[in-house]
């Protein structure tokens, strides 16, 4: 069984097989040489695991962030970002975090925002004298709060996993969105400081209330969606599929950028992520539902207990290791893989199942612009055309800010939820 369940997987995901793959081998062999059960219940495992109405939003959010991620929209962001920064040092940085960060509240993507915010800006950055594997790291890593800003795929396959709530979670990951983006700006502004680039405009109340009749219906996305769950309007699913109709009106009668065809290609990009998305998902349930059969999460309870660890030895615990498993897996498959073994742990700390939804989300965005797998490193390398090294060197100091972020959020955890509390009124 160790040796199905954990010495395959490890060897199958060094060789670089697909991670659906890497499950699906371990969990077959262990039912078929373990396990007096029929065959019949890797198909049914398989199909149960997609048996959850909270899935149903993940198709729609993916299509939403494509209508948005094409055209000018991340532009008009940028113009609006920009024209509230004003003069200040490093002002082209601080209008990329402050864009990524309303584009994540629009696609919920990290990929999506490196490429579509790193075209806008890295021009633009690059003109101004930033130095290029600074400009370039940055883009590459706060393009990572589109996974813990709402509404995020993570955060909705981390629900439907840990049985959790998501509109909690969605409200709990406001606040550490906005307290991480406000140290990666401050960051910026000190180093550009010290390098003495980077200054842009005055502020203009011309220029801002141009800047946001551009952008106003960009900006409306996350307004109706996350206003229509706070506000108990709609749940998570009808807000994804709000969002996707919103999207399309605005892309293909507002800004008028977008013809049928692009519509078009958008639905089969969706249809192909998505479809990645859920095998993972499903071959993820049949390997935690052999896991949980042979009592391998309570196995593990017990060896805590037995170990006398506190509460917060087991999060920093878990910290280390999600920033070791972040570097080899996407958020998906590491939130579908690790979820059912470690909620049973959490919930005998006595820890909100929230709070720790955030505090694994954000550990994984961190994986997302971390070698050597970062999916971010590969996006940022093909859009700014730079050499990996380079990238590396440029998302270190961003790497230690989120993760100061990531323990000022684990360890306080009033702060996911008071946010909790403040949007859930």
């Amino acid at each position: 069984m160790i040796f199905a369940m954990g010495v395959l997987p490890m060897v199958l995901l060094v060789l670089g097989f697909p991670i659906f793959i890497v499950l699906l081998s371990g969990a077959t062999l262990a039912l078929v040489l373990h396990m007096n059960v029929p065959l019949t219940a890797i198909q049914q495992n398989l199909f149960g695991s997609l048996n959850s109405p909270g899935l149903l939003a993940v198709p729609y959010f993916i299509f939403a962030g494509e209508l948005m991620s094409r055209g000018t929209v991340s532009q008009r962001l940028v113009d609006f970002v920009g024209s509230m920064v004003g003069r200040v040092p490093g002002s082209l940085g601080v209008t990329t975090v402050g864009t990524a960060t309303m584009f994540g509240a629009i696609s919920g993507s990290s990929a999506a925002s490196v490429a579509s915010v790193g075209k806008v800006m890295q021009p633009a950055m690059t003109r101004d004298g930033y130095p290029a594997a600074f400009s370039a790291g940055m883009i590459t890593s706060v393009s990572a709060i589109g996974i813990v800003i709402p509404p995020s795929i993570p955060m909705i396959v981390y629900g439907a996993s840990a049985e959790a709530s998501i509109p909690r979670l969605y409200a709990a990951g406001v606040v550490p969105g906005l307290i991480l983006a406000a140290a990666l700006a401050v960051y910026i502004m000190i180093r550009a400081r010290a390098g003495g680039f980077g200054s842009g405009a005055s502020l203009s109340l011309r220029r801002f209330a141009q800047a946001g009749l551009r952008a106003a219906w960009a900006l409306g996305a996350p307004v109706i969606v996350l206003g229509g769950i706070y506000g108990g309007v709609f749940s998570p699913t009808e807000a994804a599929a709000v969002a996707c109709a919103y999207a399309l009106f605005v892309t293909r009668f507002v800004y008028r950028e977008l013809g049928w065809r692009d519509i078009l290609d958008a639905a089969i990009g969706t249809v192909f992520f998505t479809a990645q998305v859920l095998i993972i998902i499903a071959v993820a349930g049949l390997f935690s539902w052999i896991l949980t059969v042979n009592q391998v999460p309570q196995a593990l309870v017990s060896w805590i207990a037995a170990q006398e660890m506190t509460a917060w030895q087991f999060l920093l615990l878990v910290n280390i290791v999600l920033l070791v498993v972040g570097c080899f897996m996407d958020p998906l498959s590491a939130i579908l893989l690790l979820t059912p073994l470690l909620i049973p742990i959490v919930e005998a700390f006595g820890i909100d199942k929230v709070h720790f939804g955030i505090v694994m989300t954000l550990n994984l965005a961190i994986g997302l612009f971390t070698p050597p797998f970062g999916i971010n490193i590969f996006v940022a390398q093909s859009v700014l055309k730079m050499r990996t090294p380079d990238i590396y060197r440029g998302v270190l100091p961003f790497f230690w800010i989120f993760v100061a972020v990531l323990l000022l959020i684990t360890y306080l955890p009033s702060i996911t939820l008071w946010g909790m509390e403040l949007f859930l009124f």
